[in-house]
């Protein structure tokens, strides 16, 4: 090969690596406003905003898909080796989190403007407390993907005990309005199925940031997470 087609190939390749960097952190920034979206739908009776996180979910698969394809051209063509193939490869895994984020959003938003909760005499401090938690780990997860900072992603990892004890928090509380009235049962299921989504969001931004920290490490977080409080 000849020096200039030597530079060539190098300066392409980091152009490819460039724009897998870009298809994720795009898709990332459209999963955090389905996030947004969707809470501010449930806490806010907001129909615009229970319209609009459903509406990206296309955007966001056509991006997971275009992540897809440049991972197997990197390395079918490439051959990344040590730091770079773990980039790539950790970029293919983050995209089916952020894919899947991107859904659990998605399903919270079509639940927000039910009947029964747009009555629901229920208040939802406890739920908008967990979404406003899961929306700053999920934007911290985010800025340690996008600056490749390892201490931030471990920081992450441990804040998602705090997610695990507001939701059981939260699931022992609705539960406790459906004992109560029969007529709670409706608006509770519900809640609790928006609770639920919002705990998986959390648990996707875990795994983006044990990702992230692996990616820049070369080195793995325990298997066993930190958790919360979980159901006796």
């Amino acid at each position: 090969m000849m020096p200039h087609e030597s530079v060539h190939t190098v300066q392409s390749y980091e152009q490819e690596l460039e724009q897998l960097r870009s298809l994720v952190n795009k898709m990332g920034g459209l999963v955090e406003r389905q996030v947004a979206q969707a809470i501010t739908a449930v806490v806010e009776h907001d129909e615009d905003a229970a319209l609009d996180a459903p509406e990206m979910d296309p955007q966001v698969d056509e991006l997971e898909r275009e992540t897809e394809a440049l991972v197997i051209r990197l390395l079918a063509l490439r051959a990344p080796m040590a730091g770079d193939l773990r980039e790539v490869v950790v970029a293919l895994k983050i995209s089916g989190d952020l894919e899947r984020i991107g859904d659990c959003a998605a399903s919270i938003a079509r639940r927000a403007m039910r009947n029964e909760l747009l009555s629901c005499p229920i208040s939802l401090t406890g739920l908008h407390s967990m979404g406003r938690l899961v929306q700053e780990n999920l934007r911290r997860t985010l800025d340690a993907m996008d600056q490749r900072d390892p201490e931030l992603a471990r920081i992450v990892w441990h804040s998602d005990t705090a997610v695990d004890e507001l939701y059981v928090s939260l699931f022992r509380e609705l539960v406790t309005y459906m004992m109560e009235d029969p007529r709670n049962i409706g608006p509770c299921a519900h809640l609790l199925f928006i609770a639920k989504n919002l705990e998986r969001i959390g648990d996707h931004a875990t795994n983006i940031s044990e990702r992230v920290y692996y990616a820049v490490t070369g080195n793995i977080l325990p298997i066993i997470r930190p958790r919360g409080k979980t159901f006796d």
